[in-house]
């Protein structure tokens, strides 16, 4: 039976159901993103621009190292979402558990890579030298809250699935409030610096990792973790290997880019460059993570719908994910640049210089961004139908090889290394990947209803 507080994805008005799905994990997306705004703004003005920069130029290497595992919990919930509308309990059951137990081992290869690593990592993007050991020590112990950071994202997902985004949104308001107050006592109160917000995240955590635990295991259906049972079933690994795997190298792929992009920031050699960039970009994350669950939506709703046999409900799924993003990024991203210079003013306090720099990244990223909204949607309703390896393909050409032959070729030029030309980069790449994800999709969605048709 469906519980009051999952949304069925399956039957009933989509533009509703939708909206009333997305709208709790937009406000998830925030929290999380409230975690690493926290860190800069309170290092911000206690610690001054070099910690926020030394804060923000982790942020691209440390998505790379863990969306390869945070792609891995896509294809949980494409599994889980899969098995719940074909309503098939036991293979729920088996998803559900293999999941959580992945999620444990994939917290600990991250714990002994980001803490080896760090260093040698951040050398290698040409971190500036003042701000190097800052970001190394932050993100070292960063690093140590891996384990929880993937139970949460894998639980997160699993809950998703079974259309429950209410429970996450709680969860991390309450991990979201102790970071914030952890924050401003360990900086504030003991005197650290980036030590202090990167061990507030870690408790932080820990704390959404074990309410969402807690969540799966008090849940009355086939999706209760029952401790105990886990076990990894080899068919439901190979269904989130088939799914996860494609997505967490496009991620990587994807973060390869943006590690050069970051080094490629690193080599004007100026820390209010770094500086505004790095306070830009998490602006922009707002704006991004609103879109991105307009991701999660299409994945979900796509990946139920499927397994439900009902396959034409994911062209409309597509297209209201579609209008609800352009609406949502468009908007977000208009008041994101309007209001940058009061925003950047919350992050930057010393350096009317840096605030310049955030605002040239605003103009040319913030604004377009709908753009990405739009890419990265159908490829959720793709990966959702269970074609994972063409958008992955189509993303790392389309995104990451792009930008590269960009960076080295227009943007090695002298005339044109300039930040202007560093971010229209990214315009680029979103407008040719989105054209080539559509088309996919048209594809795979007219190939999956053939066979739909001719299995009836």
């Amino acid at each position: 039976m469906l519980k009051r507080k999952d949304i069925n994805m399956t039957e009933g008005p989509l533009l509703k159901n939708i909206i009333l799905y997305t709208l709790p994990i937009i406000f998830t997306g925030v929290l999380q993103l409230l975690f690493n705004a926290a860190d800069l703004v309170v290092v911000g003005r206690f610690g001054g621009s070099v910690c926020v920069a030394a804060v923000g130029s982790t942020g691209a290497l440390i998505n790379l190292i863990i969306n390869m595992f945070i792609g891995l919990s896509v294809g949980a919930g494409v599994t889980v979402a899969r098995a719940k509308g074909a309503g098939n309990d036991a293979e729920v059951h088996k998803a559900v558990h293999t999941a959580v137990l992945t999620s444990l081992v994939s917290g600990a290869v991250l714990i002994g890579i980001g803490v080896a690593s760090a260093g040698t990592l951040l050398k290698m993007m040409k971190t500036p030298g003042d701000i190097l050991p800052l970001a190394t020590k932050y993100m070292r112990i960063y690093f140590v809250g891996m384990l929880s950071s993937m139970v949460y994202n894998f639980g997160a997902a699993i809950l998703r699935a079974l259309g429950d985004t209410r429970g996450p949104l709680i969860y991390l308001t309450a991990a979201g409030v102790v970071n914030v107050l952890l924050n401003l006592l360990f900086v504030t109160a003991f005197g650290m610096d980036v030590d202090g917000v990167a061990w507030a995240t870690v408790i932080s955590q820990t704390l959404a990792a074990a309410l969402v635990l807690l969540a799966l295991a008090r849940r009355d259906d086939s999706a209760r973790l029952i401790f105990k049972k886990l076990r990894v079933y080899s068919d439901s690994l190979r269904q989130i290997m088939r799914i996860g795997l494609p997505a967490g190298l496009q991620s990587v792929m994807f973060n390869i880019s943006n590690v050069i992009i970051q080094s490629s920031v690193n080599s004007f050699g100026l820390v209010a460059v770094n500086s505004g960039n790095s306070a830009a970009g998490n602006i922009e994350g707002f704006v991004y993570v609103s879109m991105n669950a307009f991701h999660q939506t299409a994945l979900n709703f796509a990946g139920q719908n499927v397994g439900a046999g009902k396959t034409r409900r994911v062209n409309q799924i597509l297209a209201c994910c579609l209008v609800c993003v352009t609406v949502a990024g468009a908007a977000l991203g208009v008041l994101g640049y309007v209001f940058g210079r009061q925003l950047l003013s919350i992050y930057i306090v010393d350096s009317p210089e840096a605030i310049e720099f955030g605002l040239v990244r605003l103009s040319l990223i913030c604004l377009p961004y709908f753009l990405c909204g739009q890419m990265d949607v159908t490829t959720g309703a793709l990966r959702g139908m269970g074609s994972s390896f063409l958008p992955m393909v189509i993303t790392v050409v389309g995104v990451c090889v792009l930008r590269v032959v960009w960076i080295y070729t227009v943007f090695a030029m002298p005339q044109y290394h300039t930040l202007d030309m560093l971010y229209l980069s990214y315009v680029i790449s979103w407008i040719v990947s989105f054209l080539a994800q559509l088309a996919a999709f048209r594809a795979v969605y007219n190939n999956r209803l053939r066979k739909e048709v001719a299995s009836v």
